[in-house]
């Protein structure tokens, strides 16, 4: 199925934008800082229009009165997750928005402002080839430090391990989870009911719905891009920096 096809039997974006971002060592919230002179959320927003989702659905927690001004005029609808307990509960926030929805379900994260429509446009049509509950998106990194690692065994993807929970060898592993998803929406809503916080940071982790596709023999595909930049996410004010750098430079985009 093409990804005209798939759009056409649903295609929802769910944007994440709902934490605080304390390295930012900032009030603001994390999102709204700048680059190229827009907030980090309005780039994520820009390049979710280009796909003509069904649904473009922004979740917001830490002022997200902030959040919703920044976008306002935007053809968006918000989802309010009041306590930030994790990625999973942040998705489960937006369910009532989505309830009767079919077809195809892009999760993106409101501080990576660089992906772009055409990697998107891949990961959907992906998921769509392989019939996977989830496909998501990867990239190999000299210091993956603070990110999930993608396990495989012969090419295929056995478990994402986050930092908090991994051993001494899977630290090692250099494919890194760029936290950029597309689910099938049945398969995303029945999984994220099953998710619990059993781990270091007691949070409900959205990648266990992959761990929830591997065990119930659903299957998960990832497509790793070459271009690392596109998946970079602002944490701290020296990350966005070098963000606006390379736009200024023009250099990895």
């Amino acid at each position: 199925m093409t990804t005209k096809d798939a759009a056409k039997s649903g295609l929802a974006v769910v944007i994440l934008a709902a934490g605080k971002g304390t390295r930012m060592k900032s009030d603001l919230p994390k999102v709204l800082h700048k680059l190229a002179g827009r907030p980090l959320v309005s780039h994520v927003v820009e390049t979710a229009e280009k796909l003509s989702p069904d649904k473009i659905i922004v979740v917001v927690g830490y002022k997200g009165d902030l959040v919703r001004e920044s976008l306002a005029g935007k053809a968006v609808l918000f989802a309010e997750q009041a306590e930030q307990l994790g990625t999973a509960h942040a998705v489960a926030s937006a369910r009532k928005l989505l309830e009767g929805f079919k077809g195809a379900v892009i999760v993106l994260s409101g501080d990576v402002p660089l992906i772009d429509a055409g990697t998107l446009r891949e990961l959907v049509e992906l998921r769509e080839r392989t019939g996977a509950g989830v496909a998501l998106l990867s990239a190999e990194v000299d210091n993956p430090t603070g990110y999930g690692r993608i396990i495989r065994v012969d090419g295929r993807v056995t478990a994402i391990v986050e930092e908090y929970d991994a051993d001494a060898a899977q630290k090692r592993v250099k494919e890194m989870n760029a936290g950029v998803y597309v689910f099938d929406a049945d398969f995303l809503f029945v999984a994220l009911e099953k998710i619990r916080p059993d781990n270091a940071q007691k949070e409900y982790y959205l990648p266990d719905v992959a761990r929830i596709a591997l065990e119930s023999g659903v299957g998960v595909s990832a497509f790793k891009t070459e271009d690392y930049i596109k998946v970079t996410g602002v944490n701290r004010p020296e990350e966005l920096e070098t963000l606006n750098r390379t736009l200024s430079t023009g250099k990895g985009i």
